[in-house]
């Protein structure tokens, strides 16, 4: 370890950067993938297009939050974090496979943690890697464990979905709030980006608020006053995704979530931990994973 810099992560960085996320995130896979799951598989194009591109936007909002680690092979570890209002949130951590175990991952994550030293709360989505789970929880973070709804929707049990809206930049007011309610902090710059690469559903009614972004699978992110227009907004994502969806980072204190993920005839499967310092499990919430 005697030659390993921990540096700043650069825009021209985050091509390589992916590289070591896809490699270590494909070797994690493989290793716990369960005998019933199926079989581990690198990022699409399309994936890796989207993670270069929140990467990079990272990168101009959060130049102090995004660090690698270089030895003379190169990159071999990356981390990249954010702070939004008092909220710091880890968005990406990982080391390269034949890199791990060789004391790279502390100090790295030590350099992202800094970005949020003023911050008076902290959230991480983790994998199931013993290493990284021992670390975070080092940190003080809360351990809780996430779950994932999967499968085909049964198509007669979706409900008639009504004060649901596409939603657009002019909503951005309305989901700080509602983030503000539910970990403390705001999206604010992310919006712009999750704008770009998600569809918006949103519900505004004199009796709840909230907001959902679709990706190909659903939900990718998931806010609401309510437990009623959290639900809503749920059975509004499924009944937009064709084929297979996937909801995932749903936590024990989000039940309705379960609810309607059951009704639709999803499985559910354990799915790692959300790592929260400084606050309680957001509701009714189901986080983006990186952005959270």
């Amino acid at each position: 370890m005697g030659d390993l810099i921990i540096r700043p992560m650069t825009a021209d960085d985050v091509e390589g950067a992916e590289r070591v996320s896809d490699e270590g995130f494909f070797e994690l896979d493989t290793r716990v993938r369960r005998v019933s799951g199926p079989e581990p598989a690198r990022r699409t194009a399309a994936h890796r297009a989207t993670w270069i591109e929140r990467t990079r936007h990272l990168v101009r909002t959060d130049p102090g939050g995004c660090w690698v680690a270089e030895d003379a092979s190169g990159v071999v570890g990356i981390a990249t974090s954010l702070r939004r209002e008092t909220l710091w949130c880890l968005a990406t951590y990982a080391v390269l496979p034949g890199h791990q175990g060789r004391g790279i991952g502390r100090p790295l994550l030590a350099a992202a943690l800094d970005h949020g030293r003023a911050c008076l709360r902290g959230m991480l989505s983790s994998s199931v890697d013993a290493r990284a789970v021992r670390l975070y929880h080092r940190a003080g973070f809360e351990l809780h464990p996430q779950m994932r709804l999967s499968g085909t929707v049964d198509r007669s049990a979706v409900p008639v979905v009504d004060k649901v809206r596409d939603g657009s930049a002019g909503d951005v007011d309305l989901m700080d709030s509602l983030d503000r309610l539910a970990r403390g902090a705001g999206h604010g710059p992310d919006h712009e980006l999750m704008l770009r690469t998600w569809r918006l559903l949103v519900s505004d009614t004199s009796t709840g608020r909230g907001y959902a972004y679709l990706d190909e699978r659903g939900p990718a992110l998931l806010a609401a006053s309510d437990r009623r227009t959290a639900s809503r907004l749920l059975w509004a994502a499924l009944a937009e995704v064709p084929g297979p969806v996937g909801v995932a980072h749903v936590t024990g204190v989000n039940q309705w979530a379960l609810d309607v993920g059951f009704a639709a005839g999803l499985e559910l499967h354990q799915d790692g931990y959300l790592g929260l310092r400084g606050m309680r499990p957001p509701a009714p919430y189901v986080h983006s994973g990186a952005l959270l």
